[in-house]
């Protein structure tokens, strides 16, 4: 897949505020400071497209980006920050939730995993509500260029390993770095080979 556009199309704060639409769209999650604005600044090659921050939790919208003019790319609120209040933690849990269970044109959910780090129990319990609510998703693991292959390997296949205990089904993994744009090919073709059968199955139903 080229892209040859990509721009903000909005911002929601849930789902009933989010633009009605009937274009394919892939939602990408992680917890806080995963990387998630990098990684999308490094699939769209769009500069600044995605907010970059140092703070985690800056992201408390729903931001969605048309893409290609035919698909959407929707940036979600990264879970777990620690600093945010009670009542702010339960409104995301409710919002993105809601946007996750019920958006009809979801096609797939990307779950951002940080590489760096050895099994993070935030990232499983999230994983768990994921499997529980039937909802397809990609482990896709950031951050591969801050240590070596063989570290970054062996904290994939602990996480793969501490997953076991979630489900048996294996879901799909990729592995990236928004730095060395490395894993770009491999996530844009699953998005394409997406599109592709969701036009078939249209075609087919038609």
């Amino acid at each position: 897949m080229i892209i040859q556009s990509a721009a903000l199309l909005t911002s929601a704060p849930d789902l009933a505020s989010s633009p009605p639409s009937d274009l394919p769209e892939f939602a990408f999650i992680g917890r806080s400071n995963v990387g998630k604005s990098s990684m999308i600044n490094m699939l769209t090659r769009v500069k600044g497209l995605a907010k970059v921050s140092d703070t985690p939790g800056k992201t408390q919208l729903i931001n969605f980006f048309i893409v290609n003019k035919s698909w959407t790319l929707v940036d979600l609120p990264g879970y777990g920050y620690a600093k945010a209040g009670r009542k702010d933690r339960a409104n995301f849990c409710a919002f993105v939730s809601d946007y996750l269970q019920n958006r009809s044109n979801l096609q797939a959910t990307f779950v951002l995993i940080d590489s760096r780090l050895t099994p993070q129990k935030i990232d499983l319990d999230f994983l768990h509500w994921m499997v529980d609510s039937r909802l397809p998703f990609i482990l896709l693991f950031t951050k591969s260029d801050k240590l070596s292959r063989a570290a970054a390997q062996a904290n994939i296949d602990a996480f793969l390993i501490r997953f076991r205990e979630i489900s048996p089904d294996a879901p799909p993994v990729l592995s990236s770095s928004s730095k060395l744009s490395h894993g770009r090919p491999e996530i844009l073709e699953f998005i394409a080979t997406t599109l592709a059968a969701d036009r078939e199955a249209l075609e087919t139903i038609s």
